[in-house]
């Protein structure tokens, strides 16, 4: 099987992913901090913020992929892919000190959850042969 749609947002969210890597790895090396946030708040949100994309992108795309291997509809793949891009774009900067309601923050939230109902919703109708 030949995945055509899921790599289309793979690479984006896997470039955003290694930016924020990066940033954690920049204040680390600053700091002197090597393990944990030693108590610094910047590293302490990079960290966060690098953490939560790790999480979301890898549930994602692993349910994408398993939809697109059963013969999803590409339509489906590609809503899924844009709403996963776009909370992985939004979220860190609504991951913000003294403001847990920050809109971007329910931006990147809402569209991780929505990308993750439809293709859960696109696996369920395969399985079921609808």
């Amino acid at each position: 099987m030949v995945f055509e749609t899921t790599p289309l947002y793979a690479l984006p969210v896997a470039a955003i992913y290694l930016v924020l890597w990066f940033r954690v790895s920049s204040v680390r090396s600053g700091t002197g901090v090597s393990f944990g946030d030693g108590g610094n708040p910047v590293l302490a949100r990079r960290i966060r913020q690098h953490g939560n994309c790790a999480e979301w992108s890898a549930f994602v795309l692993i349910l994408m992929m398993l939809a697109e291997g059963m013969g999803a509809p590409a339509l489906w793949l590609h809503i899924c892919g844009a709403l996963l891009l776009a909370g992985r774009l939004a979220h860190p900067f609504g991951l913000v000190p003294d403001n847990a309601g920050h809109p971007l923050r329910y931006v990147g939230n809402g569209t991780n959850l929505l990308a993750a109902a439809i293709a859960m919703g696109c696996i369920g109708i395969q399985i079921l042969g609808l």
